[in-house]
């Protein structure tokens, strides 16, 4: 299951809170197949013990002082060399545990990069599985979250003018930044684009996001 491939998979817990801290700290210990190797109270430190720690999960906080869950979600997935973390295995992977399940806060964690997105109030032996989950590489959503995320994107099947617009431009090649630039819009707002296409067209990549919507006849022409 875990990257280290002794079955046991390694946990940094992200909280600002002491006491939260220490209840999640709790559940995962009583776990033999779950190792909490530390513990964060914001953002920035999350980042820096993730470098040095390599967890193969971080449970992570989504308001915090310093650096927010967000921030410290793109930089963990982001950081150079990430995608090969101890015995050459994948990095971190981010799950946010959180008591906000606004569609914003969703969105932006996931294009941030988080694997999953479980609230707080997550029965201890659902945040366990979604631990193990996670390890594994698997999308860990609340069921709440699940119906929020989908609903938000899903609108009608038909895609927005703006989406397709975006899908022309990264069917020619462009990346997020350089659609963006195109676009005059921020680069986090192509991928919230993206992120609605590839929900309505049931997909998971750019690449399959492009070749549907041409099936479908939506980038007729590009």
């Amino acid at each position: 299951m875990s990257p280290a491939g002794n079955g046991v998979v390694r946990v940094l817990v992200v909280d600002d809170h002491p006491v939260v801290r220490s209840g999640i700290i709790g559940m995962l210990a009583a776990e033999p197949d779950l190792e909490v190797v530390g513990e964060a109270g914001d953002g920035e430190q999350a980042v820096a013990l993730a470098s040095e720690l390599a967890p193969d999960v971080v449970l992570m906080d989504l308001r915090m002082p310093v650096l927010d869950g967000v921030g410290a979600t793109a930089a963990i997935v982001g950081a150079p060399g990430r995608g090969a973390g101890r015995g050459g295995a994948a990095g971190p992977r981010v799950v946010v545990l959180t008591t906000y399940e606004t569609d914003a806060d969703i969105l932006r964690a996931v294009e941030a990069g988080a694997t999953g997105y479980l609230l707080k109030d997550t029965p201890r032996d659902e945040l366990v599985a979604g631990v193990r989950a996670a390890a594994r590489g698997q999308t860990v959503l609340a069921p709440s979250v699940a119906t929020r995320l989908v609903t938000s994107v899903r609108g009608a099947d038909r895609l927005t003018d703006r989406e397709i617009e975006v899908l022309r431009l990264v069917a020619r090649g462009l990346s997020n930044a350089a659609v963006g630039s195109e676009l005059f819009i921020a680069e986090a707002t192509v991928k919230t684009h993206l992120l609605r296409a590839f929900v309505k067209l049931g997909v998971d990549d750019r690449t399959a996001a492009v070749t549907v919507a041409m099936q479908r006849g939506f980038l007729t022409g590009a």
